[in-house]
């Protein structure tokens, strides 16, 4: 494809991606306090495990309605990721070989489910385990009130479950990577102290500035990373034997259209 026939397929697939994220906002209006519920569970757990009282307190006259809007948002993002993903992953395979665009058909629903673990392995996993450590942590100032702000409490719990979402999906960038033929399993091998590095790397600069945040992070993040080789040793890739005219997709997104 030419410069201009990617722009164009970029353009299509974001729009179609757009559609179906403002479709599912309007649905996830009648269920955003339901998920604001959710999201605060694991500091309400952490509350009753360490035994305080530190209600969350509303301290400008829009916040309630605001992290009901928030909620209300990431709860749309969950409920559109398989389409938004199909997109993405679509645009990915207009310049790809039809062999090739079988691994993007596979792609696509493990991709949402991924999103959709790693959002739920912070919410249910480590977010309650976390809160409980900061909440208990031991400053040394009698005269310090533990009694953070709804909206705060809420912009902290969603940029790490957003950021643990879209770091699962590290196993299926590396096995795209290693299919087509960008990287091989001996390299990665033989890179795995510098991706334990980097893991922490990544995790200090997308988590807040704590060593809990970072480490919960960094640890899933290397575990991946071992499954994609694992993936990739038990599921060994084929050399793509189709003709250039093949890549050929128009912005009508023929490239996994067709190809299913």
């Amino acid at each position: 494809m030419s410069l201009g026939a990617h722009l164009d397929e970029l353009r299509y697939r974001l729009w179609l991606a757009l559609l179906g994220f403002v479709a599912a906002f309007f649905i996830a209006l009648a269920g955003g306090k339901w998920f604001a519920r959710l999201v605060f569970s694991p500091y309400r757990a952490a509350l009753k495990a360490a035994g305080l009282e530190a209600p969350l307190q509303a301290i400008q006259p829009a916040e309630p309605f605001l992290v009901y809007l928030k909620a209300s948002l990431v709860l749309a993002a969950l409920l559109a990721s398989p389409w938004i993903f199909y997109q993405i992953w679509a645009f990915i395979a207009a310049g790809l070989h039809s062999s090739e665009r079988r691994f993007v058909r596979r792609a696509a629903p493990a991709s949402a489910a991924l999103f959709a673990g790693g959002v739920l392995f912070f919410l249910l996993g480590l977010a309650p385990w976390m809160f409980r450590f900061l909440m208990q942590f031991d400053l040394g100032l009698d005269y310090l009130v533990y009694q953070p702000s709804a909206g705060r409490t809420l912009d902290f719990i969603l940029v790490l479950a957003l950021v643990f979402g879209l770091a699962f999906q590290t196993p299926l960038a590396i096995v795209l990577a290693e299919r087509m033929g960008l990287v091989t399993v001996a390299a990665m091998q033989r890179s795995r102290r510098y991706v334990f590095l980097g893991a922490f790397v990544v995790g200090a600069v997308a988590t807040p500035p704590d060593a809990l945040s970072q480490i919960a992070l960094a640890l899933p993040l290397y575990g991946l990373y071992e499954l994609a080789l694992l993936i990739c040793r038990l599921w060994p890739a084929r050399a793509s034997t189709a003709p250039p005219s093949d890549k050929n997709a128009g912005p009508t997104g023929a490239g996994v259209d067709q190809s299913a």
